[in-house]
């Protein structure tokens, strides 16, 4: 396992003067050993071209990649010790399971003992124990998948391992299962995984710490919680839940905030000009709350584990997640939001105003 540090910039066109040429915008940051990570964002947003960097399939146009403080920019994937998982199975189908398990062992030449002992390790936890001595050519693509991250996972000196979005071939339910199966092989095994994902329920059930990334930017690192309570940005606060932050323009003015045409009393940030609140915590208020913000319902879904409520407020729209046993508003009726209070977030740029 290996601490990975990354400070670089890249783009896939020469001489990059702006923003828009870049695939990854300059940055820095650190991945620690034994952790667990996802990189999360939209397509196109840079997620595998980080990944391939760190592997070292692809050379950074700036800067360096250093494991455990050594720099391996220009080293190949073979003398980083990396092992990638890519987004379809890559596996050897005149093989059996057990064979593909155990050939980049073999490749290094590793005692057959110790060969046998690591496949039946990672195959039990794979709960492929039953099938090492089927051919991988009979096997459906989610048992080949899994055959895939058993080969990454089966190395015990791997510096690290790197999915780049494994589970795109696997149905819904395999998908639950596999996510947890790889939380567990993390906790047991102790190594360095880092974990490409557009899927916010995949990165935020696997991973420790998520990066989430937009436009070649990694916009905030983070635990759930704190991407779901703290948002530093406001594309975090859009991405991450369902559905995303509720954003309104604001302008402060001493310890009120102005929305539209409403006064409201709080204790905002100066210079902030804009607010979030998730929809969970934008609650129905009372005629005298101060915080509370008039507004008229539009609709109201039942989910059935929570009712979504969209209110209009002057130009904007506004959700709130309501409990099955809330007193509900009907479409149509006049009510008041509680926009200021504890999970209010300010933002200025777009970014957090502590």
């Amino acid at each position: 396992m290996a601490r990975i540090d990354l400070d670089l910039a890249h783009a896939y066109r020469p001489n990059p003067k702006e923003d828009a040429d870049y695939a990854l915008l300059p940055l820095k940051m650190s991945f620690a050993d034994g952790g667990a990570y996802a990189l999360l964002g939209p397509s196109g947003c840079g997620k595998t071209t980080m990944l391939n960097i760190m592997s070292g399939l692809l050379v950074p146009s700036q800067g360096t990649v250093s494991f455990d403080g050594r720099d391996v920019t220009r080293a190949t994937p073979q003398q980083r010790n990396i092992a990638q998982v890519f987004q379809f199975p890559v596996i050897y189908d005149t093989m059996t399971v057990a064979e593909n398990l155990a050939f980049p062992l073999k490749n290094r030449k590793v005692p057959e003992a110790q060969i046998k002992q690591r496949v039946g390790q990672i195959a039990e936890m794979l709960e492929m124990s039953h099938q090492l001595d089927l051919r991988a050519a009979g096997l459906a693509a989610d048992q080949k998948q899994k055959i895939s991250l058993g080969r990454g996972l089966v190395r015990p000196d791997v510096s690290a391992v790197l999915f780049d979005e494994p589970l795109t071939v696997i149905d819904p339910h395999l998908k639950w299962q596999l996510r947890r199966k790889l939380k567990q092989i993390h906790h047991e095994l102790k190594l360095t995984l880092i974990y490409v994902t557009h899927d916010q329920v995949e990165a935020l059930t696997f991973a420790e710490q998520v990066v989430v990334m937009t436009r070649g930017k990694a916009v905030q690192m983070g635990s759930a919680d704190a991407l779901f309570e703290r948002p530093a940005h406001t594309f975090v606060g859009h991405f991450i839940g369902s559905p995303g932050m509720n954003f309104l323009p604001v302008q402060v003015e001493g310890a009120q905030v102005r929305v539209g045409g409403t006064l409201l009393s709080g204790t905002p940030p100066a210079g902030a000009s804009k607010l979030g609140i998730r929809p969970e915590y934008l609650a129905l208020a009372g005629a005298d709350d101060p915080g509370a913000l008039p507004a008229t319902v539009t609709q109201v879904q039942d989910i059935g584990t929570y009712f979504l409520v969209t209110c209009r407020a002057g130009e904007h729209l506004l959700k709130a997640r309501l409990a099955p046993d809330a007193d509900v508003p009907s479409a149509g009726q006049a009510v008041r939001l509680r926009v200021l209070g504890e999970h209010t977030c300010f933002y200025a740029n777009e970014e957090l105003v502590e």
